[in-house]
């Protein structure tokens, strides 16, 4: 596989001199990571572990655990450089992309809203590849509408009392600490959710289930039973729980764009690799128009991907709203890079679907993207959303009243990302 190949998109104008420089050591540092077996993972955990702990010695860690640092211009994490991470790490092996966005993800409601005591005690550990985090909150009756939650956190002297029930919990039963989002007695909507954090040792805190899917990554069904959590375990204050929520997958969503990127651009490597080499009727596949028209439509498709993905970046850390174009980037990448995989599939033929080659593994590991931090349709509803409401607000420069009204009543609950 040619690096360089990798790297061209560097020279768009979306990037800086310091994003080039970390986009040549990642695809460095990750290209080792493609001569391994790319299936052969054994125990989820112990792997996950020793990814970690690689990641956090090799100092990538901090780039996703660590709030206002690395080049930010506003209160929160750099995208340009997460996305970055993502994409190669997606390259060159897809449990190595889900370990690092996961220890993101689960700390990053510390790292941006956190107090300097909480920062201290979990941060540290987490950049090192120490102590993997978890965020937890999904339910079974509540995932793309977040606000509809139902675990309780009942206020009880200088503890929250936890009862309820979590499940897609990544890291779920691997994780030593969860941050858990759940609800003061007697709220409704998004208003009464709170952020705790909850060591994995805490009496009270049980795994249900470990959840298998098609690619293999750790997660579970957690529940809370009466789980007294101290009050300076909360993240911020009372009732800013869906904030915290909402910003923490604002800052990872275009990142996920970014490992479909990384996982579309190496099964067209893999397929080019196949189609150059590969005879039929005294022909290399490369030189029959089908496999030609084929790779044209996958490089297309990569490119604009990547176009989306790092327009969505750039806008976000220069502080810029991003509701719409990180909904397009996250629906279109995770989009084109199923049907590029399934085009480096076809083109592999039998062995395509064979255990232990590289595009099976990435069928199965890049399907869920479509799914997690915002299905397509939940994309494709908020885009809708947000160029209608451009379009009546550009008539005479105002919305007229009816909708101006539906529009204030939204803001006053919006959470920018799941409900449309």
């Amino acid at each position: 596989m040619d690096i360089a190949s990798r790297l061209s998109h560097l020279e768009w104008p979306f990037f800086e001199d310091s994003h080039r420089a970390l986009g040549d050591a990642i695809s460095a540092w990750s290209h080792r990571l493609t001569k391994g077996p790319f299936d052969e993972i054994g125990n989820i955990d112990l792997t996950c572990r020793n990814i970690v702990r690689e990641l956090g010695e090799a100092g990538w860690l901090k780039y996703a655990s660590a709030g206002r640092a690395f080049g930010a211009k506003h209160d929160g994490l750099e995208v340009r450089s997460i996305s970055l991470i993502r994409e190669n790490l997606a390259y060159a092996h897809e449990l190595a992309d889900f370990a690092f966005a996961m220890q993101g993800l689960g700390s990053a409601p510390i790292a941006l809203f956190g107090n300097e005591r909480q920062k201290a005690r979990y941060l540290p550990g987490v950049i090192r590849g120490s102590l993997i985090p978890a965020f937890a909150l999904s339910e079974p009756e509540a995932g793309s509408d977040a606000a509809a939650l139902a675990t309780e956190a009942r206020p009880e002297g200088g503890f929250y009392v936890l009862n309820g029930l979590k499940t897609w919990v990544s890291n779920g039963g691997l994780a030593d600490f969860y941050v858990v989002f759940a609800r003061l007695p007697g709220t409704q909507g998004s208003k009464g959710i709170c952020a705790l954090i909850v060591e994995a040792e805490t009496p009270g805190l049980e795994i249900v289930e470990r959840i298998h899917v098609t690619a293999p990554h750790p997660l579970a069904t957690i529940a809370f039973r009466d789980c007294a959590v101290p009050r300076e375990q909360l993240i911020g204050g009372e009732g800013e729980g869906f904030k915290i929520a909402m910003k923490t997958l604002d800052a990872f969503r275009i990142s996920v764009a970014a490992a479909a990127v990384g996982f579309a651009r190496r099964a067209l490597d893999e397929s080019l690799d196949r189609v150059t080499k590969r005879k039929v009727f005294g022909l290399t596949l490369a030189e029959l128009q089908l496999t030609q028209s084929k790779l044209a439509h996958m490089a297309s498709l990569i490119d604009a991907a990547a176009l989306l993905t790092y327009r969505a970046a750039w806008m976000k850390d220069c502080g810029k709203r991003t509701t719409k174009e990180a909904a397009m980037a996250k629906w279109f990448a995770t989009e084109a890079a199923q049907r590029v995989v399934d085009e480096a599939v076809q083109l592999w033929g039998g062995l395509g679907v064979r255990r232990g080659y590289v595009v099976e593994t990435l069928y199965r590991a890049v399907r869920p993207l479509r799914i997690y931090e915002g299905t397509s349709e939940i994309q494709q509803l908020i885009i809708a959303r947000e160029i209608l409401k451009a379009f009546l607000s550009s008539s005479d420069g105002r919305l007229s009243g009816q909708a101006e009204g539906r529009e204030a009543e939204r803001r006053k609950n919006d959470d920018g990302v799941h409900r449309p």
